[in-house]
């Protein structure tokens, strides 16, 4: 692959797998002793990535759950949020402003902070009373953190006897790093191929649901809009027919990603519509990908991290082909705001 460091990507992705004990151990301590209930925080699409987890717990447990925007938490406030709260903060860089600002309001209200980062030396890697460490960088965060949240949603679940699978699940996610290679190395020519079909379309509309609609609405918003200076318009597949068909018609792009969980039936009606009503639907389909030694439970709940590794290969052909660099900005960190 063209520009791609394989070693690099094993080593982050192994150093996501290998907090899975770290995380259960605090997670585990903090709800035995006493935690109430459990804020996923963040900005933009740090957040984003939290999402999945949050909506497993919430599917799945009965321990409460929150997911507000960070900003607004700040502004507006939560009558959930105090004393027993486990509030989880991923960050990058652990410098975003907003998060920073998250972080310090809810530690006066009396909140744990548990913080996830990719440099120890940050004002958030300083400042949690748990850290997590896994350094990485925009090409290799998404796995990385998606990874790490499942590791704090499932150790939630574990410790209140609402999963058996937990072993399990670590010992996939050890294997997960080098599956996630073989599917790159096979998805790569398709990649291009992708890339070369929509470097010119001005619009597309990004869509999936269930455990993958994050990915949808990050890969929207994070990458082709701030990284590609491209119009989308993120969709969720439940969504999309309350307003956005109206938009499908020939010449319309349309993405649909797809993942393995119990909402795929949400996915297959928004491609059966949309099969005959554009000439430009596209689906990326987890189910496809051969994971070797990843057992059937383990792949519903990776699937956004087998989209995120599939789609960072069209993004890295996207900008060579538009020669335009993921690094780009015009306005982000850039100017004041």
């Amino acid at each position: 692959m063209r520009d791609f460091d394989e070693a690099r990507f094993l080593r982050i992705q192994s150093g996501a797998a290998a907090l899975a004990e770290p995380i259960a151990a605090a997670i585990g301590e903090l709800i035995e002793g006493g935690a109430t209930n459990l804020f996923f925080l963040g900005t933009g699409g740090a957040a984003i990535l939290m999402q999945p987890a949050a909506q497993l717990l919430s599917a799945h447990s009965s321990f409460p759950v929150f997911a507000p925007l960070a900003a607004e938490l700040v502004v507006g406030g939560s009558h959930h949020l105090g004393k027993g709260s486990i509030v989880v903060i991923p960050s990058l860089s652990g410098t975003t402003r907003e998060s920073i600002a998250a972080m310090e309001y809810c530690r006066e209200r009396g909140a744990t902070i548990v913080t996830l980062v990719g440099h120890a030396g940050s004002p958030l890697g300083q400042s949690g009373d748990h850290v997590f460490v896994n350094f990485a960088e925009d090409d290799t965060s998404s796995e990385s953190f998606y990874l790490q949240s499942l590791f704090v949603a499932l150790s939630v679940m574990r410790h209140r006897g609402e999963f058996e699978g937990y072993a399990s699940f670590v010992a996939d996610a050890q294997r997960l790093p080098e599956a996630l290679l073989a599917v790159k190395r096979r998805f790569d020519p398709e990649a291009e191929d992708f890339a070369e079909r929509i470097k010119d379309t001005p619009w597309h509309i990004v869509t999936g649901a269930g455990m993958v609609w994050p990915q949808a609405f990050y890969y929207g918003m994070c990458i082709l809009e701030e990284m590609q200076w491209i119009r989308t318009r993120p969709v969720h597949a439940s969504d999309f027919f309350h307003g956005t068909l109206e938009l499908v018609e020939p010449g319309v792009s349309v993405i649909l990603l797809k993942g393995e969980d119990g909402y795929r039936p949400l996915a297959d009606r928004v491609e059966a519509f949309a099969a005959d009503k554009t000439d430009r639907l596209t689906v990326f389909d987890t189910a496809g990908e051969d994971l070797a030694g990843i057992a059937a439970p383990t792949r519903a709940l990776v699937s956004p991290i087998v989209l995120a590794t599939m789609l960072e290969r069209v993004s890295d052909h996207l900008a060579r082909k538009r020669n335009h660099p993921l690094t780009t900005r015009r306005y982000y960190r850039r100017v004041a705001y």
